[in-house]
């Protein structure tokens, strides 16, 4: 990593001094009011794309920093693809990150068992980020076929921002937004989630323990997006309203 550009110090905890902070495990929901809210996100999808089901990429930071909320986390962003077929139809390929270089995908799942499988098994481990992989594997996927979006789920960027910025504007280009979203309240994280937003013409959302439910919601918009495209979310936002509406003012 030496000569990186805007590498914050860690702590022995593995966070950034900007983002070490008392927080209480995520709140998880009852099985009543995920069903509930799958069930609204189903009518307001439009069709899946034309010749075969939407890709999304799920791409989550798995280092030490996360540990702290990282089981009920899972579990959260893992209940919102219970139902991707009522979403239009999803695939989705899961993507992490964690210790000494370690960055493996998954190949792309349609069935939300094994969805929920694979992220819970996933266990943090110390390590640097590596958000660049994240992102040239988007784009190689895109390039063999269509990838309707990419969700990236982390709190921390130790990696040359510039860099980051060129493999987003690629994404851009190649139609593939980066929806960011940020755990915590690190400053450099904030300011590089939120140029690969703009970049790739995706967009950024911060959370904490506290905003599980936002969370809940707003990845279910990404994932009637991925299945239905622009229109099924900006139709999904004026339902939805709150953070899901402000969401949806930010794509282009």
């Amino acid at each position: 990593m030496a000569g990186d550009k805007n590498i914050p110090s860690r702590s022995g905890d593995g966070r950034s001094p900007e983002a070490r902070q008392n927080t209480s495990d995520v709140t998880q929901s009852s099985g009543a009011e995920v069903d509930a809210f799958l069930r609204k996100v189903a009518q307001s999808t439009a069709p899946a794309p034309e010749g075969g089901r939407g890709r999304l990429i799920f791409a989550m930071d798995a280092t030490a920093s996360r540990q702290p909320t990282w089981d009920q986390a899972c579990h959260i962003q893992a209940e919102m693809f219970k139902e991707t077929s009522a979403l239009g139809g999803l695939e989705i390929q899961l993507v992490f990150y964690r210790g000494f270089g370690e960055c493996k995908a998954s190949s792309w799942i349609a069935n939300a068992d094994e969805l929920l499988r694979r992220m819970t098994s996933v266990s943090c481990f110390a390590g640097h980020t590596q958000i660049g992989k994240v992102l040239n594997r988007a784009i190689g996927e895109t390039k063999k076929k269509k990838v309707g979006a990419l969700v990236f789920v982390g709190d921390a960027v130790e990696e040359d921002i510039d860099h980051l910025g060129h493999l987003a504007g690629e994404l851009g280009v190649l139609g593939v937004p980066c929806f960011m979203f940020h755990e915590g309240l690190d400053p450099i994280a904030a300011g590089a989630f939120q140029q690969i937003a703009r970049l790739s013409g995706g967009a950024y959302c911060s959370f904490d323990a506290s905003s599980a439910r936002q969370l809940r919601d707003l990845l279910a918009a990404v994932a009637v997006y991925a299945a239905g495209g622009r229109r099924a979310l900006v139709d999904y936002g004026r339902r939805a309203g709150g953070p899901v509406l402000q969401l949806t003012h930010q794509i282009k």
